[in-house]
């Protein structure tokens, strides 16, 4: 069949949609927050905390009534979520449990060079750290004595234990069963996984579609390289297979987007609301590691938004700032804003405001930001709002005016 062309307003429309970001019916607290999780597929978990932490952001952007201890909640007490490597390491629904369990599988002979010298140096750690856990109940990194005289390992930490206790991780011989201040505490995997979870390894052809699957769930439209990128689960040429295979059963569709020349994927049924404009009273502040902007060159490709995440960079080399939030407005990703929330003096300072060449919407842009960058500062527990600097001052003003207004 010859693919179907969409618009590339369309298909940022369908990809804003699938990404929970154009409004949508979940239900409220942490049930809402599990489907956000199962929906996407994971949930990216980062340290940086200039702001609540990537995890909790990504969660807050879709449920306006999220709540930190949300996670905590399903990931200790109900169980329905865990810990694992997904795009990187995110928090994974459970239910999807048994797709992981090939990567583990690997991880016990490996093969890279970087995960031979780990088992070299520190496999003959594994049992002993198994059988305390096992005797002892759960532990975390602190658990373990630090080596004498502070000397440092050629990993950068104090305490060989903690490589072991990743190792087994990824084994998939612990779990992470809570953490407490954000430190990981693990268990065995039999005491921490709930018994009605299949565990059946499947199949390589019913990895590579699952994998599919839940790309293109989650995206909504893709390239192939996108999906093998969403969850790095199968190998590119069962990817490949997969999704020919789907498309000879009717379950995708070949698609174009209109001036580009990649060939994408999506599901029949997700093309029946692609011309209907997304809500302008929504903005949404997108963490660097959201799962809509994530890969770097789908946002380019279909938002014309080229995005780096600077706090790696020297401060005198920085274009954007060091945690910089691109602007999600309707379909359009609109400008970029670096928050840091003063936690003790309860202020949430932007230290740069910047929009895109060719924005001059301020008037209507005014009120719905001031709105939310309201909001962003009540999720990171501040009262004020202090803009240091924009690119355009005329935007600034207009913004600190409706902020002012604002009760």
């Amino acid at each position: 069949m010859k693919p179907v062309t969409i618009t590339n307003d369309q298909a940022r429309r369908l990809a804003v949609q699938r990404q929970l970001l154009a409004g949508h019916d979940l239900p409220i607290g942490k049930d809402g927050a599990a489907q956000v999780i199962k929906k996407l597929g994971y949930i990216q978990i980062d340290t940086i905390n200039v702001i609540n932490r990537a995890h909790h952001h990504t969660l807050w952007t879709r449920l306006p009534d999220y709540r930190l201890e949300f996670l905590d909640q399903l990931l200790a007490t109900d169980r329905q979520i865990f810990e694992y490597w997904g795009h990187a390491v995110s928090y994974l629904p459970m239910s999807d449990y048994r797709f992981y369990r090939p990567a583990m599988l690997k991880t016990t002979d490996p093969h890279s060079k970087w995960e031979q010298e780990r088992l070299r140096n520190f496999g003959h750690l594994m049992q002993p750290v198994l059988e305390r856990i096992r005797a002892e109940g759960p532990l975390g990194v602190r658990d373990f004595k630090a080596l004498e005289n502070g000397v440092k390992n050629q990993w950068g930490g104090r305490k060989p234990e903690k490589v072991a206790l990743e190792m087994l991780l990824w084994r998939g011989e612990l779990m992470v069963t809570r953490r407490e201040k954000f430190h990981r505490i693990y268990d065995l995997t039999e005491r921490v996984l709930p018994a009605e979870i299949d565990t059946t390894l499947p199949t390589g052809e019913e990895l590579a579609r699952f994998h599919v699957r839940r790309a293109l769930q989650a995206f909504g439209i893709a390239t192939e390289k996108e999906i093998c990128n969403h969850l790095q689960l199968a190998g590119k040429d069962e990817i490949k297979t997969a999704i020919s295979e789907l498309v000879n059963a009717g379950e995708l569709l070949d698609i174009m987007i209109d001036g580009q020349s990649q060939v994408n994927w999506t599901k029949p049924d997700y093309l029946g609301n692609l011309d209907k404009p997304l809500d302008s009273l929504k903005i949404h502040f997108l963490s660097p590691f959201d799962n809509l902007i994530i890969q770097r060159s789908r946002a380019k490709r279909l938002f014309d938004f080229d995005y780096t995440l600077e706090c790696y960079v020297p401060a005198a080399k920085r274009k954007w700032g060091y945690f910089v939030l691109p602007i999600l407005w309707g379909d359009r990703l609109i400008g970029r804003l670096d928050p840091k929330a003063e936690r003790k003096k309860k202020e949430l300072t932007i230290r740069f405001l910047q929009f895109e060449p060719g924005f001059e919407e301020y008037d209507d842009i005014g009120p719905v930001l001031a709105e939310g960058l309201n909001g962003l500062a009540r999720f990171n527990g501040c009262d004020n709002i202090k803009i240091e600097k924009s690119n355009t001052n005329h935007a600034t003003n207009k913004i600190i005016t409706y902020l002012a207004s604002e009760p």
